[in-house]
């Protein structure tokens, strides 16, 4: 079993949101909120020597959404956002590098609000999907979890946004996309100008990428984002949207670690995982290992 040697003193915080996600089936809710009490289960807090810093509580899930309705949960969400922001604001206050359990994607808003009160940062976005649906290139959008870099960036309403006046939390030339393995979501951001590397690209030359843009003089740091369903679907399963042709576990160890060894690197939050869909806790026990593994020193 890996342990964790590391001068990063390491804090686990739950952000156990599900705001962003559209119902999986009728009549009921995203299970993704349970992912942080599974990581646990498998022992994350143990073996990464974490302290914890406990939770932020999200508002209540709402299911009912139509077309033109908005952004699902939206004005729940931007709440969440300055509530979490606010946590990790604190906890990188005291000096710590905070591990964040999701959640869907959108808690990506209140780590990149935090940053972005304290200067210019980046942001490494680990995932299966672009997550760049916004109203230029979709009819509507429903769920802000499938819209975090399009947000973060300065794309969508004001209300989430523009908080603070501090649109964008990120700029455009400040992200990468790393692990993108969903055809669509290719298209969407190919022509964008954001920096983005395939599934397929990311063992060839993944770290080079991410270290051209996150590592410029110009940034203060940069957030990295893991959605788990970055994994191959054969791997890791359990998760809102799962595709074929994603990482492997190790493919995703090894670029996490290149992105912590570059300088700057302000926290991790991890998003996704359902629980629900993983009946014996085998899936929980892989993504804990793969997250202990890249911190370990």
């Amino acid at each position: 079993m890996t342990s964790i040697t590391t001068d990063r003193v390491l804090v686990v915080l739950d952000a156990p949101s599900n705001l962003g996600l559209r119902p999986p089936a009728p009549d009921t809710v995203p299970g993704c909120y349970k992912a942080p009490w599974a990581l646990r289960d498998a022992g994350l807090l143990q073996r990464l020597g974490a302290s914890d810093a406990g939770a932020v509580v999200p508002p209540r899930y709402v299911a009912t959404w139509q077309p033109g309705d908005g952004v699902r949960n939206g004005q729940a969400i931007a709440t969440y956002t300055r509530r979490l922001a606010g946590r990790i604001a604190a906890l990188r206050g005291e000096g710590r590098f905070p591990v964040v359990l999701g959640g869907d994607c959108s808690i990506v808003l209140g780590a990149a609000l935090a940053l972005r009160r304290e200067g210019r940062y980046g942001l490494a976005y680990l995932d299966g999907h672009a997550d760049f649906r916004h109203l230029g290139n979709s009819p509507h959008v429903g769920a802000a979890g499938g819209e975090g870099v399009a947000l973060v960036t300065g794309r969508g309403d004001g209300y989430l946004t523009d908080i603070d006046g501090l649109r964008p939390y990120v700029r455009d030339e400040d992200v990468i996309v790393l692990g993108v393995h969903d055809e669509e979501d290719l298209r969407d951001i190919a022509d964008t100008g954001l920096a983005y590397v395939p599934a397929d690209e990311v063992a060839a030359r993944g770290e080079e990428a991410a270290a051209d843009v996150l590592g410029r003089e110009e940034l203060d740091g940069f957030w990295i984002h893991v959605d788990a369903d970055v994994l191959d679907s054969s791997v890791l399963p359990a998760v809102d949207s799962p595709a074929p042709g994603g990482l492997s576990p190790d493919e995703l160890v090894r670029l996490l670690r290149g992105l912590l060894r570059l300088p700057g690197a302000a926290g991790l939050q991890v998003t996704i995982f359902d629980p629900d869909l993983d009946e014996d806790g085998s899936q929980a026990a892989l993504l804990a290992d793969v997250i202990v593994r890249a911190l370990a020193a």
